[in-house]
């Protein structure tokens, strides 16, 4: 069992961030998020190895999702209290197990298992996020939080055209094969080339998960951002899941390497994340969020109309991506910039409510294709943006976020 590495009086210098760090932290971040997408352009096939419904399949990306959401509740508030180079050498074994373990699923019972491990698991880019924050310069954090970011959209992304391609040559077992020599390969880089950042909390982990409470019941924004987020991401795991269903029936008549290919389309929304994270440097946070969170509701106005055109569902992946990178980038850039020495805490709070607001997604999502196919898929969609933007409009505040720091 690990123990806490206290902070002293004569603690180690930070160290600097060097374009090279930054680097290792944005491919890590993508390459280990990854893991969590893997899955979803395979369900099709999944379902016909083991004879079970798209539903039953569906529960496999639910259940990674959850175990995401329970191994930052349990794991990331240690990186405010364990050295954080080691605990993510060490959380990269259990990874590796858990990968491992789908590999050699023999039925759908031991892949459930499996994917919620990986899911747990998986949750070093929450640990790397917050790390380039900590190391970043003030005026640069927003920039350094979106390059940092771009990586882990990029990673959701692009794994899901990996897995297509890979899940229509080679099966959906040499999928969780390449990802396991993935991580080996990413530990020894990690291990070389990642910094190392002493904790700041004195205190056991009793008081630091207790901290959390505290976080929460302190921090009214923090409440606010987080549910934004979740309902934003809820909308995201809503078309992720259920696209590769789509695509299987007439007109498409598609696999699952095409379901991937959608990936490379969405990555483009990667690619603004810099730009956003800069915007909200500029303290231009609440607007940047207002036209995001829209251009999510709008996504699923377009994906309504598109049910038999692949145009559409490209503009509406567009659409659905850019928007979702810059309402994170804008939540994270603000969360990370409250309390310092709480900075994983934070995250925790935030990610922990995501990534429940993502299971709950494909959960619905899942169950309303079963009974209504791709418009009961759009109406959930069409619901939780549109409560998103109403969250937005109706509780959040058009102030610099200094000002909103100062005021909860």
């Amino acid at each position: 069992m690990m123990t806490p590495e206290l902070s002293s009086a004569s603690s180690p210098a930070q160290p600097e961030l060097t374009k090279l760090n930054l680097w290792v932290m944005t491919i890590a971040t993508g390459l280990v998020v990854a893991n969590l997408y893997y899955n979803q352009p395979l369900l099709g096939k999944i379902a016909a190895t083991f004879q079970v419904s798209e539903a039953a399949a569906g529960s496999l990306s639910m259940l990674t999702q959850i175990g995401y959401a329970v191994g930052m509740l349990f794991i990331i508030p240690l990186g405010d209290m364990l050295r954080r180079k080691r605990l993510i050498m060490v959380d990269f074994a259990a990874i590796i197990l858990s990968l491992l373990l789908a590999a050699f699923a023999q039925n759908i019972e031991m892949l459930m298992v499996a994917s919620f491990l990986i899911g747990a698991t998986s949750v070093v880019p929450q640990l790397l996020v917050p790390m380039a924050a900590h190391l970043a310069k003030p005026e640069a954090r927003g920039r350094t939080v979106g390059f940092v970011m771009s990586g882990l959209l990029i990673g959701i992304l692009l794994s899901r055209t990996i897995s297509g391609f890979v899940g229509a040559h080679l099966g959906w077992r040499a999928m969780f094969f390449i990802a396991t020599g993935l991580m080996a390969v990413l530990w020894g880089a990690l291990y070389f080339l990642l910094p190392e950042v002493h904790p700041e909390f004195k205190g056991s982990y009793k008081n630091l998960m207790k901290s959390l409470g505290h976080l929460i019941r302190d921090q009214p924004m923090l409440r606010l951002v987080s549910l934004r987020g979740a309902l934003c991401y809820a909308t995201f795991g809503a078309f992720w899941t259920t696209l590769v269903f789509l695509l299987e029936e007439p007109p498409f008549n598609a696999g699952s390497d095409v379901a991937g290919l959608f990936g490379l389309v969405g990555a483009g929304g990667a690619l603004a994340a810099a730009y956003m994270g800069r915007l909200s440097d500029k303290g231009n946070a609440f607007s940047v969020t207002t036209i995001s969170v829209a251009m999510i509701v709008v996504s699923y106005l377009v994906f309504g109309m598109s049910s038999q055109s692949i145009l559409g569902l490209v503009i509406g992946v567009i659409l659905l991506d850019l928007g979702l990178q810059a309402t994170h980038i804008a939540n994270q850039s603000f969360i990370f910039s409250i309390l310092p020495e709480a900075r994983n805490r934070l995250n925790t709070v935030y990610m922990v409510t995501y990534f429940i607001g993502g299971a709950s997604g494909t959960f619905i999502a899942s169950h309303a294709w079963h009974l209504w196919k791709w418009d009961g898929v759009v109406a959930v969609g069409l619901v939780l943006s549109s409560l998103a933007l109403a969250v937005h409009l109706l509780f959040m505040r058009e102030k610099p976020v200094a000002q909103e720091v100062a005021e909860v």
